[in-house]
């Protein structure tokens, strides 16, 4: 089912499927800043990444001796969620486990998305809560996509990627399947803020940093509109578009969680970058997405 949230500025779509952003459309003059999903290209728009983020060496990983099997970016974006709460300006979903989840990854969570609008921004807030008796390994990541171009008479090389400050990132050095190599480098940026997009940056699928400042604007010097992606919670930041296409958006995603190593069915107790929540505890964590 599909739920809108509204103000004066944006008219927000969110499906119960995955808890997914379907659209965020300005109210004045129309504009669509979320991707709309393309079979040719990519058929999602803007998938909620748990209990992990990323891909798992054969789709596998152990836990206190037992192998258990998991798909790219874990379950939840593709399980139906339960409104729990909403208003005219904000609504919460909820995700609980059940006997396809047990079977994949063996803890009883609370999983929570709240989206909430305030002027021209919208906040994507999830929530997990530990109802098990022993402390559990998670990650949480979004995957929005972007349309571009954003305006007409625009094309995908009039746009950039501007971080709120200058940075030095570092990119996981990883093989075309997104498997981590093992490596770090130092991603280029122009006066160090700046990166232009192009369709060839995403020729070995998707980049992804650590070391950012925190925040993006996807922009362009010839258009009036803009994205803005605030991540304060997220230390790592993939950005990605259909590799080896000409896909018209570019997905700009918070992760809490670094990319699986190559060649290694990973322990989930003892997996990088993963958050450990203890029992009874909960954990938050909220990206914004600005539109003007």
């Amino acid at each position: 089912m599909i739920y809108i949230i509204e103000n004066d500025r944006l008219r927000v779509k969110i499906s119960s499927l995955g808890a997914e952003l379907q659209s965020i459309r300005g109210m004045e003059d129309g504009i669509e800043y979320l991707w709309q999903g393309d079979a040719n290209y990519w058929t999602r728009r803007a998938s909620n990444l748990f209990p992990v983020c990323g891909r798992l060496w054969e789709n596998k990983y152990t836990y206190e001796g037992v192998t258990y099997e998991m798909g790219s970016h874990g379950f939840a974006r593709g399980k139906e969620w339960e409104v729990i709460h909403q208003k005219t300006t904000s609504l919460t979903l909820q995700l609980t486990p059940d006997e396809e989840t047990l079977a994949a990854y063996p803890f009883r969570f609370v999983l929570q998305m709240t989206y909430t609008l305030a002027e021209d921004s919208l906040a994507v807030t999830t929530i997990v809560r530990n109802e098990d008796d022993k402390t559990m390994p998670f990650a949480v990541g979004g995957h929005p996509g972007f349309n571009v171009p954003l305006t007409e008479g625009t094309v995908y090389e009039d746009y950039k990627l501007v971080f709120d400050e200058p940075c030095q990132p570092l990119q996981f050095v990883n093989d075309e399947n997104c498997f981590h190599l093992g490596k770090m480098k130092v991603f280029p940026l122009e006066q160090g803020q700046t990166l232009p997009l192009s369709h060839s940056l995403f020729d070995n699928d998707a980049i992804f940093l650590e070391k950012t400042c925190g925040g993006v604007t996807l922009c362009s010097d010839k258009s009036a509109h803009s994205v803005h992606l605030a991540y304060p919670d997220s230390p790592y930041l993939g950005i990605w578009h259909t590799p080896r296409s000409d896909a018209p958006f570019v997905c700009i995603e918070p992760w809490v969680q670094s990319p699986s190593p190559a060649g290694e069915v990973a322990d989930l107790a003892e997996k990088a970058a993963m958050i450990h929540l203890e029992p009874a505890a909960a954990y938050r964590n909220t990206y914004t997405i600005t539109c003007k």
